[in-house]
């Protein structure tokens, strides 16, 4: 394995009834504090009613911003900034699903800044300091709650970027898996391809002697896919929706990927996709990520073959390891479609018109990937196999 640090901040707090943990948290950053949220659904489940009680509770004053967006945006993260510079907000509650905490966590850092946050997600700049905030978390997937990383959308540029600092960690996050409960079939399914997307991400590495690790993102992908149909069959249980929601967390909290770098040339060329369209994240990832497998098995077919045995039970009598990888590919599409997820890009309107516009975009920085570095040739064959 390559040598490494790790660091991770993040005061994780989990299980039933949790919520009330966040009036001992909160008081301590002071006495203004701006709630955010999505489109509403917190209102609908009874949430934001909870939230509201246990912030009066610990006499603070609320400030709010509601409507974040599935592909939080640049115009609603100013709005947020601008509410805290003109407030004198102390400490952010992010209330709802990644989006909504990707957006915090650069509301977090503009508002210590002179600048356009939007400097930070195009990497023009740096945050220097930021305002504290915690997160209660309503849906499992991007694991936003115990990391760094955010995920902008310039609507007016139609660009999409990920970015994070280490200013830009949570406080706490608050995991109670009764809040999933109420979280729809189509957004489960989401989830459940999001987080095993970023396991993959990080297990397709370059590094070699990483027995721990492989065995450590093998383990948490065969518990998603043994629980999965399980939630899929009954979306009220709390027993399966606790054990996605802790998968979700570690899937992306950086404890898989010590000793190496995964790769994320899925995630960006997804990220181009969605800035374009607008789709949601996971629903691209669920078509993009299997060919962006089935082009990249040469690389080391060894690697895709040791996941298709050991994640997807593929018997590897008398094949060999390219068809043992590509059988493994096969079952993780048929696994995906099973639950309900898309498999063509068709299935959001989008055809060829606009290919050379996302391979542009996915190309601003050039080349990309770790385990597969990909041109802009290679990224313009992936998509067209997924139309």
């Amino acid at each position: 394995m390559n040598a490494f640090s790790f660091y991770n901040p993040v005061k994780l707090i989990f299980g039933k009834g949790q919520l009330q943990a966040a009036k001992k948290e909160l008081p301590k950053f002071g006495k203004k504090v701006l709630l955010v949220y999505g489109g509403g659904s917190i209102k609908k489940n009874g949430l934001y009613d909870e939230v509201i009680q246990m912030l009066s509770d610990a006499d603070l004053e609320v400030f709010e911003l509601s409507g974040v967006e599935p592909n939080p945006r640049i115009s609603t993260a100013r709005k947020g900034i601008e509410i805290c510079k003109k407030e004198g907000i102390e400490m952010i509650l992010a209330v709802g699903g990644g989006s909504v905490i990707d957006c915090t966590k650069l509301i977090a850092c503009g508002a210590k800044y002179d600048g356009d946050a939007w400097d930070f997600v195009s990497r023009k700049a740096q945050p220097k300091e930021a305002l504290p905030f915690g997160t209660v978390l309503t849906i499992a997937a991007t694991g936003s709650e115990m990391n760094a990383g955010s995920v902008i959308t310039n609507e007016e540029t139609q660009e999409k970027y990920g970015w994070g600092s280490p200013l830009s960690f949570p406080q706490f996050s608050i995991l109670d898996p009764s809040y999933t409960l109420s979280v729809p079939e189509n957004h489960t399914v989401y989830g459940i391809v999001d987080m095993m997307s970023h396991i993959f991400e990080q297990y397709f590495n370059d590094a070699t002697n990483t027995p721990v690790q492989d065995r450590m993102c093998e383990g948490v992908l065969k518990a998603v896919i043994e629980t999965a149909p399980k939630l899929m069959e009954d979306l009220q249980s709390y027993e399966h929706r606790e054990t996605i929601l802790f998968a979700g967390t570690m899937a992306l909290n950086k404890f898989l990927e010590m000793g190496y770098r995964g790769d994320w040339g899925s995630h960006n060329i997804e990220h181009a996709v969605s800035a374009v369209y607008d789709i949601p994240h996971a629903g691209g990832l669920a078509i993009l990520f299997p060919q962006w497998m089935r082009h990249n098995v040469k690389v080391n077919p060894g690697r895709f073959a040791q996941m298709a045995v050991r994640v997807f039970d593929v018997d590897a009598t008398g094949k060999s390891e390219t068809d043992i990888a590509y059988e493994g590919i096969d079952r993780l599409v048929a696994f995906w479609t099973s639950l309900g997820a898309p498999t063509r890009l068709d299935y959001y309107d989008i055809d060829d018109s606009k290919i050379d516009v996302m391979v542009e975009k996915a190309m601003v920085y050039g080349e990309f990937g770790n385990f597969a570095k990909l041109k802009d040739e290679d990224v313009k064959e992936i998509l067209q196999a997924s139309l």
